[in-house]
């Protein structure tokens, strides 16, 4: 299986992610640093802060079980407890360096293997290979995922930024292929990293994540496109030659004074190392006010397009059972839901609440509210 590796240069690695040429003298920093991610423990219940997902997520796993994610140090432990059901191991994907090491070995023969069977063996979270595969001595970063490598690898180091291509393996939508259930993701390369496209990848494969029993509907779950939002259509940050790593890995030395990217993950308003550099461009600004504001913006309107949303699939759901629309009629209402709910669903489960990009956000939930608002006038609303 090609693997494809992005080694450095001096001028990159004092700007950017990884080690520099004193890797050994810093090891030892580096990996305190990461397991400090263990105090990334906190976690809040989304079905309890927003009750309206229960309703719009009806009959999939996510309606019973549905929480922000803590940090990398807990993934496999939550992964295991969760009340989602995950019958097969495709649900390691990115769970954990053992199982991306397993489908390296095997291929995509690993993504239909049997959950229970393999998880007992599963033992490192999040870790040195994900990033790294065998190369964390220089530091050099690898795409280890498979379906990552196929659809952006041209395009790491020239066009999208190895530390962005590297956490984007994850941080990103993703679905599992109808023939095998190997883990897959619906782009090809940057342009189509666009929610609308996304949209029309799965509209042209006919793709569903479940079929709503209420509403007939065949739904979407998005899950967390980081890569895309940060890369998108409203960026700026990526445009200028930002990474992940810049904006939630601070630049730190070890006791000899050789310096490193420090591999606890961390908000940018946390750290001051990460906001000087903030100030570079931002000057005076209250980075903490100015961000929480535009998280307040699109959290308020995420609750308003969200119970609009429920209302929608409440009254879909009467039509149905009412008898008085055609299957015609109906179909062409629930393309509008699915339409709808996927708009919404990409801006709420990208994890920075619209600090990423605060335009695509506000795109997203727009899109939404306009074809809800279509969707509630076919149905006499």
């Amino acid at each position: 299986m090609r693997k494809l590796c992005f080694a450095l240069t001096a001028a990159a690695a004092l700007a950017g992610f990884c080690m520099t040429a004193e890797a050994d003298s810093v090891l030892p920093s580096v990996m305190e640093s990461y397991e400090k991610n263990a105090d990334n423990s906190y976690s809040v219940s989304y079905l309890e802060e927003d009750p309206y997902l229960v309703n719009i997520y009806e009959g999939y796993g996510f309606a019973k079980d549905y929480g922000s994610a803590r940090g990398h140090a807990y993934v496999l432990e939550d992964v295991g407890k969760t009340e989602r059901p995950h019958a097969l191991a495709n649900c390691l994907t990115c769970k954990t360096a053992d199982f991306t090491k397993l489908v390296n070995d095997l291929g995509e023969d690993a993504y239909s293997l049997e959950f229970e069977s393999i998880f007992p063996d599963m033992h490192e979270n999040v870790g040195c290979y994900t990033c790294h595969e065998d190369k964390i001595a220089d530091g050099t970063l690898v795409l280890t995922h498979d379906y990552t490598l196929a659809a952006i690898g041209d395009e790491m180091g020239d066009g999208i930024a190895p530390a962005i291509a590297v956490c984007g393996q994850c941080h990103t939508e993703y679905y599992f292929k109808p023939e095998n259930k190997a883990t897959n993701v619906p782009y090809e390369d940057i342009a189509s990293m666009d929610p609308a496209a996304e949209l029309a990848y799965y509209d042209e494969m006919g793709f569903a994540d479940w079929v709503q029993e209420s509403t007939g509907t065949p739904l979407l779950k998005a899950q967390h496109p980081e890569i895309e939002t940060v890369l998108g259509e409203g960026s700026v940050h990526a445009k200028m030659g930002l990474s992940c790593a810049d904006c939630h890995m601070e630049k730190a030395s070890a006791e000899d004074g050789s310096g490193y990217k420090s591999h606890y993950l961390q908000s940018p308003l946390s750290s001051e190392a990460i906001l000087e550099t903030c100030a570079a461009c931002h000057k005076d600004t209250d980075m903490a006010e100015k961000v929480h504001a535009v998280q307040a913006e699109v959290t308020a309107r995420e609750t308003e397009v969200g119970e609009k949303l429920s209302a929608l699939k409440d009254k879909l759901a009467e039509a149905v059972a009412g008898g008085e629309y055609s299957e015609e009629e109906l179909d062409e209402i629930r393309k509008l839901h699915r339409t709808a709910q996927w708009f919404f669903d990409y801006d709420y489960v990208e994890n920075s609440e619209g600090a990423h990009n605060s335009t695509l956000a506000k795109k997203c939930l727009d899109t939404a509210e306009s074809v809800i608002d279509e969707a509630m006038g076919r149905l006499g609303s």
